[in-house]
């Protein structure tokens, strides 16, 4: 697994329900022996699009139809998680690694606030 990859995990969801099986992004690989895969969360539910924030993934994005996702979704900056290579349930497809690095530098950009 690398950082581009979108994945499938088992992520909670914000109105405290049970965890769903979810697509994430791989973002970042971390150092350790434990949660070493840094993803972001992928959502449809595009009128909680941040923009500045989120990264947008549309139909008319080159890399849409190698990210495996079915329909427009947002990547979800602020739904991070460190998660164990044991938990993710599949790769369905991978994204261009400039939409990591805007991702990347946008975080950074917001730590460093």
């Amino acid at each position: 697994m690398n950082p581009g990859d979108v994945i499938l995990i088992r992520l909670l969801t914000f109105a405290g329900g049970p965890p769903k099986l979810r697509p994430a992004l791989i973002v970042s690989l971390l150092p350790g022996p434990y949660q070493t895969l840094l993803i972001c969360g992928i959502s449809t539910q595009i009128i909680h699009f941040l923009p500045n924030w989120d990264e947008m993934l549309d139909w008319k994005d080159s890399d849409f139809a190698s990210s495996g996702i079915h329909q427009p979704s947002i990547i979800r900056l602020s739904y991070l998680y460190a998660a164990d290579p044991s938990e993710i349930a599949g790769t369905i497809g991978i994204i261009h690694l400039q939409r990591i690095d805007r991702l990347r530098t946008r975080l950074s950009d917001q730590i460093k606030i």
